[in-house]
């Protein structure tokens, strides 16, 4: 890096973060902002980010959605204001106590005002799990963690405002008979009927579904540390048909189940916030993340394999990834890759291939 080069990322002019400090380029910091400037990138480059939506028949089929309608505004424009890690304060009435913060919130810089906000997972291609299989059969892992659900439901529940007993006619009766939502055997009963519920529930606001998670995905060959000539991506996961991946994997595991798993408990937990809002018009989300634990712990909601993901973004774009490794230099900028920490496989691949931005 030299004296008049100044490190920055593709895209983002405004932002609560400062590129020029090698703070701001740790593996937390980048897993969040090298995505967003990954889809304003792909954005100049005339492509959409693919789109995972929900349909009528509860599968979910690919869209497309430019950066622009998703984070609210031209993503290069003079006008946007990233804000890394922070509240989507839209959702804040919904909420009983403090709001937990999202990856990126775009805002308004004339105004102040909210535009969109995004969870983001930046995901390997291939996982372990499909490592060894052909390109077309890679699929990336997926974590999550508890606030994913919070937004989740909030998206959801936003619709309700104003009408919540048509949101106590959607759920169903029955409910009221649980008595200890803390105890699993009381739980494992009604897990398909909550399933069901939810299920009623997004068909009702199938029109209105909207993007929750940004997963840009990075492409190596195979299990090896080195880049795919076509390695980068971004998917979005509109908000009932990411609910409908875990709901899709807790009516598999419900076959005889005995204990409540991650994906089941991440199931429970959505419908009770939906569940409590149809009664009080808010959600004690943190009440619920940390009582309805089933003896596991609550670290994270739930992870799914490249197995599981696989089938909601097969297709051309995750085989071939449309933006070249040879891109990489036009996205991060000014010698930014020189104060990246590599505590993760991404960052040292990039930290370790200086070719990349000969």
């Amino acid at each position: 890096m030299t004296a008049n080069q100044t490190p920055s990322l593709f895209g983002i002019k405004h932002s609560n973060r400062n590129f020029a400090q090698k703070d701001n380029w740790g593996k937390n910091q980048f897993n969040s902002s090298f995505p967003a400037s990954l889809a304003a990138f792909l954005e100049t480059q005339g492509f959409e980010c693919v789109y995972i939506k929900l349909a009528e028949d509860l599968t979910t089929y690919h869209s497309s959605i430019s950066t622009a309608a998703l984070y609210g505004d031209i993503p290069t424009s003079d006008n946007l204001f990233y804000a890394f890690e922070s509240q989507y304060l839209p959702f804040q009435p919904l909420v009983v106590g403090d709001f937990p913060r999202t990856d990126l919130v775009t805002l308004d810089r004339k105004n102040g005002s909210p535009l969109k906000g995004l969870e983001i997972k930046l995901t390997a291609l291939p996982d372990n799990t499909t490592c060894n299989f052909t390109d077309t059969q890679f699929g990336c892992e997926l974590v999550v963690r508890p606030d994913t659900i919070v937004y989740l439901a909030c998206s959801i529940a936003t619709h309700f405002q104003g009408r919540l007993s048509d949101l106590t006619v959607l759920i169903g009766d029955g409910f009221e008979a649980i008595k200890d939502w803390r105890e699993g055997v009381n739980i494992l009963a009604s897990v398909s009927e909550m399933c069901a519920a939810i299920d009623r529930i997004a068909l009702s606001i199938l029109d209105t579904q909207e993007p929750l998670v940004m997963q840009p995905v990075w492409k190596t060959e195979g299990k090896s540390p080195k880049l795919a000539n076509n390695c980068l991506d971004v998917f979005v996961w509109s908000n009932l048909a990411f609910a409908q991946l875990f709901l899709n994997v807790a009516r598999r595991e419900l076959v005889g189940l005995r204990v409540i798993t991650r994906q089941v408990r991440t199931v429970v937990w959505l419908f009770k916030m939906l569940y409590d809002f149809s009664i009080n018009g808010q959600i004690t989300h943190r009440e619920i993340i940390d009582r309805l634990l089933y003896d596991t712990k609550n670290d994270k909601a739930f992870a799914v394999s490249g197995r599981v993901t696989h089938p909601y973004m097969k297709g051309d774009i995750l085989t071939k990834p449309r933006i070249a490794k040879t891109k990489i230099k036009e996205i991060i900028l000014g010698g930014g890759q020189s104060l990246l920490s590599p505590e993760r496989r991404f960052d040292a691949i990039i930290f370790n291939s200086p070719g990349l931005f000969d």
